[in-house]
């Protein structure tokens, strides 16, 4: 028998996953981003095309995805607009590498788990390695975009953390 707040927690992650990939927020493609890549899993089909737009302090403006493939994938696209919008590209990798120690199940503070917000609700995934590379898609194109980006304009980390005029 399981320990009924183990289960109602799980209920809580499953309700967050579900509720991103029915209503994914920042669908749709932006405009002459500056940063954008494509991920894509031969081996389910998944895919994430990513677009972000970067304000003058290289601070992602705004962002979107498309894509298609399982809730998981999906709802950690979703939730990626969520989190990084507002960063720099440097913040934004953070937590990129936040997610893949909890996929790896290694412990986080307090203060990290709190920065993962709902991409907390994927933890669960673990549980089922084969579908830790759908949580992790989106999150690997962004790394693959922002990479892309940096090889093409020259523009180091030094240049994400640039402070506000």
């Amino acid at each position: 028998m399981q320990d009924t707040s183990f289960e109602q927690l799980d209920d809580l992650y499953q309700e967050v996953i579900l509720d991103h990939y029915r209503s994914p927020r920042n669908q749709g493609e932006i405009p002459n981003p500056n940063v954008s890549s494509r991920g894509f899993n031969p081996f389910c089909g998944d895919e994430v095309i990513l677009g972000l737009k970067l304000d003058a302090n290289s601070k992602v403006e705004s962002i979107g995805f498309k894509g298609q493939g399982c809730s998981i994938s999906q709802a950690s696209a979703s939730i990626l607009t969520e989190l990084v919008k507002g960063k720099s590209l440097e913040e934004a990798q953070e937590l990129s590498q936040l997610l893949r120690r909890l996929m790896k199940g290694q412990e986080l503070s307090d203060e990290e788990v709190e920065r993962l917000g709902a991409m907390e609700a994927l933890q669960g995934v673990r549980q089922f390695p084969i579908r830790i590379k759908c949580a992790l898609l989106a999150w690997a194109t962004l790394d693959d975009g922002i990479e892309e980006y940096r090889a093409e304009t020259g523009k180091g980390k030094e240049a994400d953390s640039s402070p506000p005029d």
